[in-house]
């Protein structure tokens, strides 16, 4: 007998439980060991390959003795935390009827908690013989017989308990109400790679990201969550490996509860440490963190990809296929995950909870989450009350959570903002578009602009949501910067090596007569005029706003709005180029936000008592006014206050997005002028009373936004001369 097989006569697997799915340190009998549980309804055998180390052979393969419900498991006594394993899965190979088994390849498994080994050229690998020509199939391919065992990683055993208890000892998170957050998106490695204050062993890592500079940073600022792109474990798909290219966003998942280790600095116990490490810092200082989180598609790509898990395992019962065996590509990354399938939902479910619970994070982004709600039934249509939706919300771990939908696929009848259930928030692209299509000159009318403002009840004011379902967005990660959008007409990807054919065609964007950088102080001014305008609206609009990192600083990606592959200086963030003048206006947009309840009204305007419309000359707004489309100026009067609280001011504040300086018509009284976008005046309300004036009328600049405010108590003084 050789050492494999003497291992395997050593060990012996019993049917032991059919959960936790994964492997887990378990007690049977009074025996200390790892149950395993692996779901795959059609698989006709299910192999656990143990090793001792990632580069080593494989020291024993044992068969799950038994399946309940199309899960396998067994009970392995003698085995503990720290052990190595991947699995191997028998069955049919017919990709035309959906199943690609394939006991040759090594599989992770989709529940592992961690993984030993290297995951870069993972996407090379293959379960088919042949290069598959350009417009073939693998319907008829054949299954590939050669063993990559050697190169795949290896799933490595933790011991849950523990990692749920250091889980618990992060600091809980700050629970930022609602109304007073304001959402700060931003790559982990791109945030501080260039940071010059962050010490270098932590520029690019969980740790930098919670150090001294940057917890000055977000609070100089004011932003209450940190917005985090994908930090589970992913990799870089294989036309990019050809190019010499890495996936620098990171939205392709291979491990569910996996921290990305790429970003960890090695100056932690291990990479969970530094993570959690990371969010206790940030809390202690009034953080939360959200993760970006990928659950509509996996790592697996399309028909061609690698075969790493899931497809190995169940084909057919991990993933959406047509009647052909093929992908129904709801996410355009060449695959969808089929969320009606029991084991989808509960490897979302329990990687969710896991990243609450082990990981203490406060909430998530679910990207293109549309095809979360798709159902089989409804010939894949999206439900808001879908299998995946409806576990979520009943669900008391993830309760109190904030979740974010992106509201969109990109399969038919994708587009869904507002259809969310109560309790979700969801990016609003109709408040980008329309915010951008006012300030930079393209097709509006001060009717679209003032919804958006208002929190866009035409989206949203229905079962029960209010204003705060809406988040507001000028820019995000996938798009142009804020100095981009303002410095470009056009899209630049051409480093992306796609001939500029990639990201979206239509930014709404203007570069105020010169493409790209230029030293013309008059087209600085213009652009200038643009972001703080833009910022402006953002940050006084009802709705929860979220801020672009970099777009506080000035940061550009010389025009390019697909920056997913620019692991370089194209995506990371410019420090010692950052606008110290643009950070401190939006720091004190930011603080001004948190101060006053009419630039964050949680609850729908009714019109009349808390909001009126007015022209420049302080006339009503008539319906034609509303829809005239070459008007780009007016102003609301705004009179609320925090829920059980008597207003005690009035605000003012005026939208003027033309080129040439207006008058506007001020209510009676005596009024602080506490905002100029144009001017980047941005007032505490200790300095009010340096502010205060009576005048019967204000000048505002070109393309500006100007805020003034009436205390309710002042006394009402005569009108002075016409302010200059």
């Amino acid at each position: 007998m050789n050492r494999q097989e003497v291992l395997a006569a050593a060990l012996s697997c019993e049917p032991g439980q059919v959960w936790p799915m994964g492997a887990s340190c378990a007690t049977l009998q009074g025996r200390q060991g790892v149950n395993f549980a692996v779901c795959s309804r059609h698989a006709e055998r299910v192999e656990v390959c143990l090793f001792d180390a990632q580069d080593g052979p494989e020291t024993a393969r044992l068969s799950l003795p038994a399946r309940t419900n199309g899960v396998w498991h067994g009970f392995v006594a003698g085995l503990g935390a720290g052990q190595l394993y991947g699995l191997r899965a028998h069955g049919p190979y017919q990709p035309a009827h959906g199943q690609r088994f394939n006991p040759a390849k090594l599989l992770l498994d989709p529940f592992a908690r961690a993984v030993a080994g290297d995951t870069q050229l993972l996407s090379l690998e293959r379960d088919y013989l042949g290069q598959p020509a350009d417009g073939a199939t693998v319907l008829d391919a054949l299954p590939d017989p050669v063993d990559n065992a050697a190169r795949i990683p290896k799933a490595r055993i933790l011991d849950l308990d523990a990692e749920l208890q250091a889980g618990a000892a992060i600091a809980p998170g700050p629970r930022v109400p609602l109304a007073h957050t304001v959402l700060y998106e931003a790559h982990v490695k791109g945030l501080t790679q260039r940071h010059p204050d962050v010490p270098p062993a932590l520029r690019g890592r969980y740790a930098g990201l919670a150090s001294a500079p940057m917890l000055a940073h977000y609070r100089r600022l004011g932003i209450t969550t940190l917005c985090l792109l994908p930090v589970q474990l992913h990799i870089t798909e294989a036309h990019l490996l050809k190019k010499g290219l890495r996936n620098y966003w990171g939205y392709n998942t291979l491990g569910y509860f996996i921290p990305e280790p790429g970003y960890a600095s090695g100056l932690y116990a291990d990479d969970r440490a530094e993570f959690r490490h990371m969010v206790n810092q940030l809390h202690r200082h009034g953080l939360e963190v959200v993760l970006d989180v990928v659950y509509n598609h996996s790592a697996e790509s399309d028909t061609f990809g690698p075969t790493l898990s899931w497809r190995g395992l169940d084909n057919a019962s991990w993933y959406a296929l047509d009647h052909a065996g093929q992908y129904l590509n709801f996410s355009g990354c060449g695959n969808t995950l089929n969320l009606a399938q029991p084991c989808a939902v509960q490897l979302v479910m329990d990687s969710l909870r896991w990243w609450v619970q082990a990981f203490g994070v406060d909430g998530f982004r679910f990207d293109l989450a549309t095809a979360l709600g798709r159902d089989p039934v409804l010939h894949h249509r999206f439900h808001p009350v879908s299998d995946l939706l409806t576990a979520m919300a009943q669900d008391p771990v993830l309760a109190g959570i904030k979740c974010i939908a992106e509201p969109w696929d990109v399969g038919p009848d994708g587009y869904k903002l507002g259809r969310f259930p109560a309790g979700w928030h969801e990016w609003n692209d109709r408040f980008r578009d329309t915010t951008r299509a006012f300030w930079l000159g393209h097709d509006c009318t001060r009717g679209d602009f003032a919804r958006r403002l208002t929190g866009s009840s035409d989206y949203f004011d229905h079962g029960g949501r209010s204003p705060l379902a809406s988040i507001n967005l000028i820019t995000a990660h996938d798009g142009m910067t804020l100095a981009d959008l303002t410095s470009y007409s056009h899209k630049h990807n051409e480093p992306n090596g796609e001939n500029n054919r990639d990201g979206h065609h239509q930014n709404l964007s203007a570069n105020a007569g010169v493409e790209g950088p230029t030293h013309d102080g008059s087209v600085q001014e213009v652009r200038g005029q643009w972001r703080r305008a833009l910022l402006a609206t953002l940050l006084c609009s009802q709705g929860i706003p979220q801020l672009l990192a970099g777009d506080e600083s000035g940061h550009s990606q010389n025009g390019n709005n697909n920056a997913y592959c620019q692991d370089n200086e194209t995506a990371w963030l410019d420090w010692p180029g950052a606008d110290p003048a643009l950070t401190d206006f939006v720091a004190g947009l930011i603080h001004l936000r948190h101060a006053h309840a009419a630039l964050r009204h949680a609850r729908w305007f009714k019109g009349g008592a808390d909001i009126a419309w007015r022209n420049p000359d302080g006339t009503d707004l008539t319906t034609d006014d509303w829809e005239d489309p070459q008007s780009r100026s007016f102003a609301c009067l705004i009179e609320v206050a925090d829920e059980g609280r008597v207003p005690t001011e009035r605000w003012l504040l005026m939208f003027h997005a033309a080129s040439e300086s207006l008058h506007f018509a001020l209510p009676p009284g005596s009024w602080r002028h506490v905002l100029d976008s144009a001017a980047a005046l941005v007032l505490p309300k200790v300095r009010w009373a340096l502010a205060s004036t009576c005048v019967e009328k204000v000048r505002l600049s070109p393309r500006s936004v100007a805020g003034m405010v009436q205390i309710l108590d002042a006394p009402v003084l005569p009108p002075a001369s016409q302010h200059p």
